[in-house]
Formats: structure tokens, sequence, C-alpha cells
């Protein structure tokens, strides 16, 4: 399908060509890296008679030493304190079957804040 604008030019992206020979594939190196790699995760809350809201950390990897690649049970721990603090209320979780969220630090910590925080386990 061709796409011409009101002067008759193609609108089509120029095919790229290589200058290899027949049969051996050209290489083009490319200096430099992208951005890295961003890890999300975030609760959407909701609360009677108020606008739903969302909490959400960033966390971007760029591959140095020692830098952690995503979201730590510890991230999502201080998420949900913070969660708490900010609503001023009680935390209901409806939580899937992630590996992270069933690590047995994060189910201690819900075990020892029964008073605000409850924890709905989707099944398998």
């Amino acid at each position: 399908m061709l796409f011409e604008d009101e002067a008759g030019r193609s609108l089509t992206p120029p095919r790229a060509r290589s200058r290899g020979r027949r049969g051996c594939t050209p290489v083009v190196r490319v200096h430099g890296r992208g951005s890295g790699r961003v890890s999300m995760a975030g609760p959407t809350c909701y609360k009677t008679g108020k606008r739903s809201r969302m909490f959400y950390p960033i966390r971007e990897y760029r591959g140095r030493k020692g830098e952690p690649k995503g979201t730590g049970r510890r991230d999502l721990h201080d998420l949900l304190v913070r969660a708490h603090i900010q609503l001023g209320g009680p935390i209901v979780l409806v939580w899937d079957n992630l590996r992270l969220h069933l690590v047995e630090p994060l189910r201690e910590f819900f075990a020892a804040h029964t008073d605000w925080i409850t924890v709905f386990q989707l099944p398998d």
C-alpha cells in the first residue's frame, strides 16, 4: 500500500540496504547503550467517596555492578507502609501468585500487621 502527500511524493519509509558481499550478512555496530530497564510496581487504591489513587515506585536498572534489577520485597514492604500512612486507613490486598509475593518475610509482615492489612491470595 502506498501513501502519497499532496505533491505526489511517497510517504513510505526508505528501505535499508547494505553494501555487503552476497551471502554475507553485514554487521552494523552501534555504540552506546539504551537507557536500561525500568521496573515498576504499584497498587491502585480505592476509598469510598474519594478519588482512586495509585502509588508506584519506579526503579531504573542501568547494568551497574551491585545495582538491583527490579522491585524487591523490601520495596513492596515500604510501598505498603507509605500507602497506609497516606491513605490513613486499612488496606485490603488482592495478591496474585508472583513468586515475590509469596516469600516468607512478606508473610511475616502481613501476620504482624493484621490490624491494618488484609491479604486475599488468588488461587493458582
